[in-house]
């Protein structure tokens, strides 16, 4: 088996790690965040006539963070949805890093776009 084939398996296992690793690590912290929520306010009856919209502890990363480490269980929730946003984008930039241990150019080229365009998607709300 030639160094490059050993090369490309090396890779693709270590991204069908890397996958699994962030889909494990985020469903364990929302069902660890969501019982804990549950056990806290799954008494409680919700008001479907009034609408509360989403507080500014939720809605950016670091205000997320912050909140978590106050003990926030929703932030905590929030924080496990993020893992699961990142883990294909951490994918998608180490794909760049194994072509360019490849030096494949073609592919470095095409996932940056890739990339790009996830970012774009991301950061400028126009993804919905």
């Amino acid at each position: 088996m030639d160094k490059k084939r050993l090369s490309d398996e090396q890779i693709e296992i270590f991204l069908s790690h890397l996958l699994r690793f962030g889909v494990t690590l985020s469903a364990t912290v929302v069902a660890i965040s969501g019982i804990i929520y549950l056990i806290l306010h799954g008494h409680e009856t919700p008001h479907f006539h009034r609408f509360h919209g989403e507080k500014n502890d939720l809605t950016s990363i670091p205000n997320i963070v912050h909140a978590m480490l106050q003990g926030n269980v929703k932030a905590m929730i929030q924080f496990g949805i993020i893992l699961l946003i990142i883990t294909p984008i951490a994918r998608v930039f180490f794909s760049i890093i194994g072509f360019i241990m490849e030096k494949d150019l073609l592919y470095i080229v095409l996932t940056i776009i890739v990339l790009s365009i996830l970012m774009i998607g991301i950061f400028s709300g126009l993804g919905g």
